[in-house]
């Protein structure tokens, strides 16, 4: 234990170790842990942006370019129902995906082992599954709106849907905060309607290790296959409908 007396220049003088010579091991393994998480969190969310995107702007014009370059006159013809047609153009973008997601993730566990950074494998993984579902969803919700409306409305309401889709909870807040009737009853009504991609969200658990399979995360993947077919079958009733 030191002891202290009193300095002239800087107040005290103490005897034995400096408060600073026990602090820096401590400080230095928090701030290297810190950058550890932050260096986690930041890859996941470059793969989670980078997927968002691609399957906003491609998933968007998968059947609205065919509808404005009027190729789907000559695709429809053709001995597959326009389900089919859907169902196609969805399986066939998320493979791609599936491509891409593997890929980045690849890279990035080869990031983080040559970084040094402590990391666990399972966890890290089953975010990978999670984002690709999510990816799923975002292309269903772009295929629904491209076979109705333009390309530009469809990535803006596929984006709209996709920031909102996130922040679910703070819509739940905003009910509780808000004491407006009607726009209280709005927001209860985005709420139920919009999908809850937050669910599908494990970035926080595996930038601590928390991510593990359970009742709960099984049920959050199948709300989103679940509400990934529910889409579908809304694109193939609207695209049914369309004549060409």
């Amino acid at each position: 234990m030191e002891t202290c007396t009193p300095g002239t220049a800087r107040g005290k003088t103490c005897k034995g170790l400096p408060i600073s010579t026990i602090a820096w091991p401590l400080l230095r393994e928090i701030s290297a842990n810190t950058q550890d998480k932050i260096f986690l969190d930041f890859g996941l969310g470059v793969m989670g942006l980078f997927g968002a995107i691609v399957a906003i702007f491609i998933g968007t014009g998968l059947i609205n370019k065919e509808i404005e370059k009027r190729t789907v006159f000559v695709l429809i013809p053709k001995p597959i129902s326009r389900a089919e047609f859907i169902l196609g153009k969805h399986l066939g973008l998320s493979a791609v995906l599936g491509v891409m997601v593997t890929g980045m993730m690849l890279i990035y566990l080869a990031l983080l082992s040559w970084a040094g950074i402590t990391y666990l494998l399972g966890s890290i993984l089953i975010t990978g599954v999670y984002l690709f579902l999510q990816l799923a969803l975002i292309i269903a919700v772009a295929i629904m709106f491209g076979v109705f409306t333009s390309s530009i409305l469809a990535i803006l309401f596929t984006f709209g849907v996709y920031l909102m889709g996130n922040f679910t909870t703070d819509l739940v807040e905003l009910v509780r905060l808000n004491e407006n009737p009607a726009i209280k009853r709005l927001i209860e009504i985005l709420y139920l309607i919009l999908p809850d991609l937050s669910r599908l969200d494990l970035k926080n658990e595996a930038v601590y290790g928390l991510t593990k399979l359970n009742i709960e995360l099984l049920t959050h993947g199948l709300y989103g296959i679940f509400y990934t077919v529910v889409l579908l079958a809304i694109a193939i009733l609207i695209f049914a409908q369309r004549e060409f």
